[in-house]
């Protein structure tokens, strides 16, 4: 009876810890599906088999565009559509979106919905702001550090396109909000199509033509305090590129997909990144998955604290 007893205490405190350790710790993962993932045959499909494989709590999805709802569905998550809010959920023209295991709050409107909105979610009694990101590719090369240019020309180069004209957009946004995580935590993702300046340092300058470049779109987030969650949990560019940018047959390997995060009652334990060629298979958990996408996987695992 004592050994019945003891096995059954064991069992029940194996399982409430189990549970508690799900509350505490959750996955979140960036992804932009291309198109909505209508590129290849049973695109939606696939992507909602990929996001199944990896199981995040969280999606931050870039270029839904009309796909949402059928993934959120095959998934039995919640389905948040940046967008205004009397905006169909299948809008083939919405680019941002937000799925959650756990139910919304607050929304979080921006004027400038098409590359930056989100949504508040309360996790174990603790909410978090979560906001999906994309901003334009231009002006880009495929390898920058062969354009003749120096690191100042670099720099004004990138101040050159669109993606300058959005960040400075939405700055104000990321300003007020990275000044309330003391209180409420934040955690920003998706598609930046930009180069980190974690990744162009000296020590990886060799890989760079000698070049050592603080590119400016992720070091306004540094500046920011927020973390890039990745290069923190991956400390080393060279033998951890987390490349989320390769066309097949160009020298164009590169990481623009991220997952920044800042607030004093979260922190990453471990992120990784997942890639593939467009329409050429995957393998995830043992499973063979036709990718639907040009853009790679960022996954982090936050704990609260």
């Amino acid at each position: 009876m004592r050994y019945k007893l003891l096995l059954l205490f064991g069992v029940f405190f194996l399982c409430t810890n189990t549970i508690k350790g799900q509350k505490n710790s959750f996955k979140v993962m960036a992804w932009n599906i291309l198109h909505g993932g209508n590129d290849i045959e049973n695109g939606p499909e696939n992507v909602a088999k990929i996001i199944k494989e990896i199981n995040p709590d969280i999606i931050l999805m870039v270029e839904t565009y009309g796909s949402g709802p059928f993934i959120a569905n095959y998934l039995n998550y919640n389905f948040h559509l940046i967008a205004s809010e009397e905006t169909n959920l299948d809008d083939p023209s919405v680019n941002l979106s937000i799925y959650s295991k756990y139910p919304f709050a607050k929304r979080i409107d921006t004027k400038y919905p098409f590359y930056l909105g989100g949504i508040e979610i309360p996790i174990n009694g603790k909410t978090i702001r979560f906001f999906s990101n994309w901003f334009h590719y231009l002006p880009w090369d495929n390898e920058p550090e062969k354009m003749g240019k120096t690191v100042k020309e670099l720099l004004q180069w990138e101040l050159s396109g669109s993606r300058h004209n959005m960040i400075q957009k939405v700055l104000p946004y990321l300003k007020k909000y990275s000044q309330e995580t003391d209180s409420i935590p934040m955690i920003f993702g998706g598609d930046m199509n930009s180069l980190s300046h974690l990744d162009w340092t000296k020590k990886t300058k060799k890989l760079h033509n000698d070049l050592v470049v603080p590119w400016g779109a992720t070091k306004i987030l540094d500046d920011l305090g927020l973390i890039d969650s990745y290069r923190k949990e991956n400390p080393n560019p060279k033998t951890h590129p987390g490349i989320t940018w390769d066309k097949k047959g160009r020298k164009d390997s590169h990481r623009i997909d991220y997952i920044f995060y800042k607030g004093k009652s979260i922190k990453s334990t471990n992120s990784k990144s997942y890639n593939a060629f467009f329409n050429e298979p995957i393998t995830i958990n043992g499973k063979e998955i036709i990718y639907p996408s040009d853009h790679g996987i960022v996954v982090t695992t936050f704990k609260l604290k």
